[in-house]
C-alpha cells in the first residue's frame, strides 16, 4: 500500500482508536461471516441487518489503521456489491484502489477536474464519513441515559433519542430493570439545521414526542424508502410557542440511496432502510416518546430518580388536591395561561368539579406514571398517566404539561389522550 494521508488514515484512526468504539461489533461481526457465504440454490435474499453497513465500514477503516490494506480492500470490495447504493462505502472503496497508485491525501481524493465536478457531493460524503465516526468515538458513557428520561412506566417498552450534532438516533429498551440502550444508528436532519419554527423552514423540530402512526409502505411514493413513523409535531409547548408545521416523520431512503448526508431533509429525520425496518418493528405506536435534541445530556440513572423524586412531591400535592374535592386548592396547581385545546382556565373549572365530584373523594391513583422533561428557555415536564379512582378498575389516561416558575410547578397544559 503507498500513502494514505490525512482524512483516511491519520484523522479516522485518531477517532476509532478509543476503547469501545463501536457498539455494533457483534452485528459487525456476524453480517461480515455472513457476506462470505454463498446463497443457497432458490433461496431468497437475505434481508440487510440494521446497523450491519455501518459495522463493515467501520471494519475497513480498523483495518486500514492497523496496515493491513489487503484485507481492508477485500472488505470494501464485498460492502459495495452487498450495498452497492452506499456511496459512501463506494467513495472509501475507490480511495483504496487509488492509494495502490498514488498517495492519497483525504476521503474522496478525486483528481482534477473531477474533484471540482463533484465538490458537494464529495464534502457531503465527507461530512457523513466524519458524523458516523464522531458518534462511534464519542459513545455515551456505559448505563447512562438522556437526562429528559426522568421515569418511564412499564407501558413505554421503547424509547428514542436523537442527537442531531451527531447524526445519530438512540434506541432505548425498557424493562423492569430500567431503559437500557440497545442499538443506535446514523441519520440525517433538516437542511436547515433544527429548532424548527415555521412551515417550510427545513429545519428539524427539537423537543419531546411522540410516535403517533406507522404508514405502511404501499401507501407511500418511493422518497420514503421503508415506511414512516409519524410524530406530534406541533406538540404542545411548540403550539403555545406559536410554531407552524406538520408531517415530521422518522422515514427511510428512496430506492438507490442507502443513506443521506447529515443535513439533508426537509425537517424529518431519515435513516437508512435497513435501521428502519428494526425501528418500526421494535416501537409501539402512541406509548413510544422520541426525543430529538442538539446535544444530549447523558446523566447516570439514579441522577433521573432525584429528579423524579423532587418533582413528585408536587405532582402528590395535586393528586391530593383533586381528591380531597377543594376546587381552590386544585386551581392553585394551575396556570392562568392554562389552555387545553382552546379551553382557558375560566373554561376548564367547571370541567375539574365534575371529575372531582365524579371521584367522590376517593383516592385517586395515577396508573402507568411516566415523566418527561425538556430545558431549553423554560424547564417543561411532559407528564402521562392513568387517572383511576381508589375502587374503579380503570380511567382515562391523562397528559399533563407542567412549567416550572421560580420554585414552583404550574400545569398549562391538561387532556385526555385515551
Amino acid at each position: 500500500m503507498r500513502q494514505l494521508l490525512p482524512l483516511t488514515l491519520l484523522v479516522i484512526l485518531g477517532l476509532i482508536a478509543a476503547p469501545g468504539a463501536h457498539a455494533s461489533k457483534k452485528i459487525h461481526s456476524k453480517a461480515v461471516g455472513a457476506a462470505a457465504d454463498k446463497p443457497k440454490p432458490n433461496s431468497k435474499p437475505k434481508q440487510p441487518e440494521a446497523g450491519e453497513a455501518e459495522a463493515r465500514l467501520i471494519e475497513v477503516y480498523q483495518l486500514l489503521g492497523g496496515g493491513q490494506s489487503r484485507a481492508a480492500l477485500n472488505m470494501a470490495q464485498q460492502l459495495v456489491q452487498a450495498y452497492p447504493d452506499f456511496r459512501l462505502a463506494q467513495l472509501v472503496h475507490g480511495d483504496i484502489l487509488a492509494s495502490r497508485q498514488r498517495p492519497v491525501r483525504g476521503l474522496g481524493d478525486v483528481p482534477s477536474p473531477l474533484n471540482l465536478q463533484g465538490a458537494e457531493g464529495l464534502n457531503e460524503l465527507r461530512a457523513e464519513s466524519q458524523a458516523r465516526l464522531k458518534a462511534l468515538s464519542e459513545r455515551p458513557p456505559d448505563g447512562a441515559l438522556p437526562a429528559e428520561f426522568i421515569n418511564l412506566s412499564a407501558r413505554n417498552r421503547h424509547a428514542i433519542a436523537v442527537d442531531t450534532s451527531r447524526s445519530r438516533l438512540y434506541l432505548f429498551a425498557n424493562s423492569a430493570t430500567g431503559l437500557r440502550l440497545v442499538a443506535d444508528y446514523y441519520i440525517s436532519v433538516g437542511k436547515s439545521g433544527v429548532e424548527k419554527k415555521a412551515e417550510g423552514d427545513l429545519r428539524t423540530p427539537l423537543g419531546v414526542y411522540f410516535i403517533t402512526s406507522n404508514l405502511d409502505p404501499k401507501s407511500l411514493t418511493n422518497f420514503y424508502g421503508a415506511g414512516a413513523l409519524p410524530i406530534n409535531y406541533p406538540n404542545i409547548l411548540d403550539s403555545q410557542r406559536g410554531k407552524t408545521g406538520k408531517g415530521i416523520w422518522l422515514h427511510g431512503t428512496p430506492p438507490g440511496q442507502f443513506s443521506r448526508p447529515p443535513q439533508a431533509t426537509d425537517g424529518c429525520v431519515v435513516l437508512a432502510n435497513p435501521d428502519l425496518r428494526h425501528v418500526i418493528k421494535t416501537v409501539e405506536i402512541g406509548t413510544t416518546p422520541v426525543v430529538i435534541s442538539q446535544n444530549l445530556k447523558w446523566v447516570a440513572p439514579g441522577k433521573t430518580q432525584t429528579e423524579a423524586q423532587a418533582f413528585r412531591s408536587t405532582l402528590t400535592a395535586w393528586q391530593r388536591a383533586k381528591s380531597a374535592g377543594n376546587i381552590n386548592d386544585l386551581l392553585d396547581h394551575y396556570s392562568p395561561n392554562f389552555n387545553s385545546y382552546g379551553k382557558t382556565l375560566n373554561d376548564w373549572t367547571p370541567v375539574l368539579r365534575t371529575e372531582q365530584a365524579n371521584i367522590k373523594g376517593r383516592k385517586l391513583e395515577l396508573k402507568d406514571l411516566s415523566l418527561l422533561r425538556w430545558i431549553d428557555a423554560t424547564d417543561t415536564m411532559i407528564v402521562t398517566f392513568g387517572e383511576v379512582p381508589n375502587g374503579s378498575r380503570t380511567g382515562p389516561v391523562k397528559r399533563q404539561y407542567w412549567a416550572r416558575q421560580g420554585s414552583q410547578w404550574k400545569i398549562f397544559f391538561e387532556g385526555t389522550i385515551g
